[in-house]
């Protein structure tokens, strides 16, 4: 099955009506678009830039329970992350794995009486520290909520002594450190490409396309643009899903509709590159309250430590990007936890930012507006006919399988078609039959190796598709290949492997949402260079437009993610 983005394009132009629209390629839209397709149902799926680029690409990495909205009483929407995190580990385990978070702490009963006031205002008030016995309360009842099917273990709670023998680099006066699991997630953009093949697969008729947005609508329906060509087609449907996150009210408006449902904040989040406070951090995420009150994280991901977040009201229409002001804060975190480690500038190698699709909340603090999500269901006159349309209004990463189902169910209703069958514990992807432990995925590397691929090889390809990387291995020992001088993480017919199956359109898609290499500062001149010559021939580039394309990456790491690619010739 191949599924190249100028192919889907042209199968959508030459018959342009399908049962239902999603417009969004976050991992709400893909997992509904997985959902409906497993029903049999006629659906596609349109995203206007590539698929998870927007707020789905830039969390914090995390597949969390969300332990902090039990302050804000929400208790339904705790319970079903949880119960949704130990699923994907279960499900997508390639990607999915547990999280061993620690909690430092400094006071014992500081937050006890603040905190009511808190759950029931939805204000911070002025700033207490939660102490110790606030957040053993906290966890035991987190513990609570994943006493079903938990795959993690229960919370612990060791001394100052303890702590500080375990992470010496922590402030001498902690008096506590409380250590439980939620669970992460290091490729969330492969993760959602994943799911949109399990789609494809499960119905062939299923159509989706990135670079494709929708614009306004015409007799013939929604107005959809091809953002490669500029050219324009119209395009029928009996329900239309509006799943564009913080972009909600720009799509109802483009559809005909004044909406103000949503009221989206920035997050922004920096990787870097510190073998120093990597070994501080002793393998275990640090998640704690900072002087503000405000969560945050740092977060040891390979050999690179991503430190988060932020939470700004943000006009949706300007680039999320990582401020200076922002870069300081983080800066300020790190030393709030490990005061004796100096982090500059010269350490980070990426950045981030995305808006959050929150609901509108007005005079609410963000961080007290709701992470739960709902759906507007509506009757609209979209070109000369009358279509039901369903509005997605907030959602988190975590809880996109059951999301995704409901949003279904609503579409399944509206169409007056019935479920054939749940998401509820299938695999997704590569992570069906994925070996369960590192003696097993030593094995299951070592059973893959074949004539031009040695462990190593294999390791990158199990770590990028999970199982799914046999049907790579496959693919690519049908042809003659090459791996990169300037990278040992991919080869030529990789990327052919990429172009046919996984809608690459622009350079800066492999950079970013194929690989990690842009997420861990790994893009040089030299790899800008041999991508754009081995993606010319695939996507009928000349000479003048593979120049743009290195021109056009370059621009997006420096603008949005403050990378400078630098040569990797001394």
């Amino acid at each position: 099955m191949t599924s190249s983005t100028r192919t889907v394009v042209q199968e959508l132009r030459d018959n342009p009506r399908a049962s239902v629209l999603i417009i969004g390629g976050g991992i709400n839209g893909v997992g509904t678009f997985r959902d409906l397709a497993l029903q049999g149902i006629d659906v596609a799926l349109v995203e206007r830039g590539d698929y998870c680029q927007g707020a789905s690409g830039a969390s914090s990495h995390m597949i969390h329970g969300g332990i902090r909205y039990l302050e804000n009483g929400e208790f339904r929407l705790v319970r079903e992350s949880v119960i949704e995190r130990n699923a994907l580990m279960k499900i997508a385990p390639h990607y999915v794995k547990p999280l061993q978070t620690t909690i430092p702490i400094y006071t014992t009963f500081s937050g006890i009486l603040s905190a009511p006031l808190r759950f029931l205002t939805h204000k911070q008030g002025k700033q207490v520290e939660r102490g110790a016995v606030l957040i053993k309360a906290g966890l035991t009842m987190y513990d609570f909520f994943s006493r079903d099917g938990g795959n993690v273990p229960r919370h612990s709670f060791v001394g100052r002594k303890k702590a500080l023998a375990a992470m010496p680099e922590l402030r001498k006066d902690i008096k506590y450190a409380a250590t439980y699991f939620d669970a992460s997630v290091h490729n969330p953009e492969r993760l959602t490409l994943d799911v949109l093949r399990d789609g494809q697969i499960a119905n062939p008729a299923a159509r989706a396309a990135n670079y494709v947005s929708a614009v306004g609508t015409t007799d013939d329906g929604v107005l959809l643009r091809d953002e490669l060509t500029g050219e324009t087609f119209g395009f029928q449907a009996d329900v239309v899903v509006n799943a564009t996150g913080a972009w909600t009210d720009g799509t109802n408006a483009a559809l005909g509709t004044e909406t103000l449902f949503m009221g989206g904040t920035k997050g922004s989040h920096i990787v870097l590159d510190h073998p120093e406070l990597l070994k501080a951090c002793n393998g275990t995420e640090i998640f704690f309250e900072h002087v503000d009150g405000r969560i945050v994280l740092i977060y040891p991901m390979g050999d690179r430590v991503l430190v988060g977040t932020t939470d700004i009201d943000v006009d949706v229409e300007e680039q999320a990007v990582c401020t200076d002001e922002e870069i300081d804060y983080f800066f300020e975190l790190i030393g709030h936890v490990f005061p004796d480690i100096a982090v500059s500038k010269d350490d980070i190698v990426y950045s981030f930012s995305g808006v959050r699709p929150l609901p509108r909340h007005d005079d609410t603090q963000p961080g007290f507006v709701s992470r739960d999500y709902r759906i507007e269901k509506r009757q609209e006159k979209v070109g000369d006919r009358q279509v039901t349309t369903l509005s997605l209004v907030g959602g988190k990463w975590t809880t996109f399988r059951a999301l995704s189902e409901h949003l279904a169910d609503d579409t399944l209703a509206a169409l007056g078609a019935p479920r054939k069958t749940s998401t509820a514990g299938v695999a997704i992807g590569g992570g069906k039959d994925f070996p369960t432990d590192d003696d097993a995925e030593r094995t299951w590397i070592r059973s893959a190796v074949r004539p031009g691929f040695d462990e190593a090889r294999v390791d990158v390809l199990l770590t990028r598709y999970g199982t799914r990387a046999k049907d790579v291995i496959e693919y690519l020992a049908e042809g003659p290949d090459r791996m990169f001088n300037s990278t040992k993480e991919l080869s030529t017919r990789e990327l052919a492997y990429m172009v046919e199956h996984e809608q690459i359109g622009h350079l800066i898609d492999v950079l970013i949402r194929r690989t990690s290499l842009a997420f861990r500062g790994l893009v040089s001149e030299e790899l800008l260079s041999e991508l754009a010559g081995t993606l010319a021939p695939l996507l009928g580039w000349d000479a003048a437009r593979s120049a743009s394309e290195i021109e056009l990456a370059e621009n997006v790491l420096a603008e949005a993610h403050r990378v400078e690619v630098k040569s990797l010739i001394a």
